[in-house]
């Protein structure tokens, strides 16, 4: 929607059901609100005031992971709008193609300037039709080796003006390809840090496993900080603590965003600099160098992708995306296919970590994980398209929910070992699951809790389970 730059606007929107999510995105726009108004019709608000550059934002809309269908009706922006944008943003300087692998090439270029603000870059390889990143650069895949390209870039602004095409700048892939090497941590089951017990380092003494996922960094009450659960402190000596025990028995962590419950750091932190910086700060708090992002509600994929490729690029940071599953033939759901194939465009190495988890399904429910983790390969290999399918494996991690999950399936133990062996006969790169403070035996009724797994089992019995797992 066209807006004014420093002008304050409300936004609103009457909806039905539970937790629903409304919100506005653009330069110096970070606003957000929900509620769960349930059966009657309530009215969410929101206001804020757009940046200096801002001449457009985006409303959004959703609902919650997990939770029942919501209607939406009336969405408003109150405010004045913006005058007629007719002029182009200029053409892109110093256009270069180079980091040549046998699949891939870089392109980069000087930023455009505009009146009213660049919002993206269109890239053409050789006058094919472009596509399109938020970035002054952009990673080309499933190149052929030693082959010439020539690419030519052109900006574009919110109102769809475009400028001229740049010169084409010519690249030639390299005859061979050596793939990054994928996270040293191969298991790592999460756990959710705002629990105390277990412990990290009396679940290793316990199990041998030494490797965990922290659940979840999210944003504090004053916004971008990250703050576990989104309220106790990201240095809490017990959090820190237990991090240094697990660490002294040769033990790594993982620290993981996002979630099912908010508020997002994606969300809170308004910008890729301001993101980049609250993922160093968790990190360099346990001493991390694996960042798991949870995406279970929507995110500004360009921002988020921008600062995960900056980390990656500074500090060779291993990132993992966890992603919601569609159905057992389908995979990913669009709108996570359209995370990674953004993250391919900006050429951030990811590990793709479907959630098997609470989807639709028939028959066996371990077959019906397993059928998800290769429909999921099936649209990795659209996205990298130049990748063998051992790479592809490479990249592919597995996290689901032991015992019994939220909407009904129930992972078993037999479940477990069907998808562990699947997993090791096909050398994929990572199995987690949800999480060590359910892997106990304390309520074999069938319920769903936090603190145990609904069924049957001895402590610790999935952990044991899929620490066979062989990579």
């Amino acid at each position: 929607m066209s807006v004014l730059p420093n002008t304050t606007y409300q936004l609103s929107a009457w909806a039905q059901g539970s937790y629903v999510f409304l919100g506005a995105t653009g330069p110096g726009v970070n606003a957000s609100t929900w509620g769960a108004p349930g059966a009657q019709w309530g009215q969410l608000r929101t206001s804020f005031t757009t940046g200096a550059s801002a001449t457009s934002v985006t409303v959004y809309v959703n609902g919650w992971y997990g939770q029942g269908a919501y209607l939406a009706d009336d969405v408003v922006l109150d405010g004045p709008g913006g005058a007629p944008d007719t002029q182009a943003p200029s053409v892109p300087g110093n256009v270069t193609a180079g980091a040549a692998t046998a699949s891939s090439l870089t392109v980069s270029w000087s930023a455009s300037t505009d009146d009213r603000g660049v919002t993206g870059y269109q890239v053409s390889r050789d006058g094919a039709a472009p596509v399109t990143t938020t970035s002054t650069g952009y990673t080309a895949t499933g190149l052929t080796p030693n082959t010439a390209y020539g690419f030519r870039v052109r900006a574009c602004d919110a109102a769809g003006n475009c400028s001229p095409y740049s010169a084409s700048a010519a690249g030639r892939t390299s005859g061979d390809d050596t793939p990054p090497p994928p996270g040293d941590i191969r298991f790592a089951p999460y756990a959710d840090i705002t629990m105390a017990t277990p412990s990290l380092a009396s679940a290793a003494s316990a199990t041998g496993v030494k490797t965990y996922t922290l659940a979840f960094a999210l944003g504090d009450s004053t916004g971008c900080n990250p703050a576990w659960g989104g309220t106790i402190p990201i240095d809490d000596p017990r959090v820190v603590d237990d991090v240094k025990a697990l660490r002294a028995q040769g033990g790594q962590v993982i620290v993981a965003s996002g979630g099912a419950q908010g508020p997002y750091l994606e969300h809170n932190c308004g910008t890729s600099a301001a993101l980049l910086g609250a993922y160093k700060k968790v990190l360099d708090t346990v001493g991390a160098n694996h960042l798991d992002v949870d995406v279970e509600a929507s995110i500004d994929i360009g921002k988020v992708n921008t600062a995960l490729k900056q980390l990656q690029d500074e500090r060779g940071t291993v990132v993992s995306y966890t992603l919601r599953v569609q159905g057992q033939d389908y995979g990913v759901d669009p709108f996570s296919l359209q995370i990674l194939q953004d993250a391919a465009a900006k050429g951030l190495n990811v590990i793709v970590n479907p959630m098997l988890m609470n989807f639709g399904y028939t028959g066996n429910w371990g077959d019906a994980m397993i059928a998800a983790a290769q429909a999921t390969l099936g649209q990795m290999k659209g996205v990298w398209p130049g990748k063998t399918d051992a790479q592809l494996k490479r990249m592919l991690g597995v996290t689901p929910m032991i015992g019994k999950n939220d909407t009904g399936m129930t992972t078993t133990q037999a479940d477990a070992r069907k998808l562990r062996d699947w997993a090791s006969a096909n050398h994929i790169g990572f199995i987690g699951f949800w999480s060590i403070g359910r892997d106990n035996g304390g309520c074999p009724d069938g319920r769903v809790s936090p603190t145990c797994s609904g069924v049957s089992q001895s402590a610790y019995e999935f952990t044991s389970i899929f620490k066979g797992f062989t990579g």
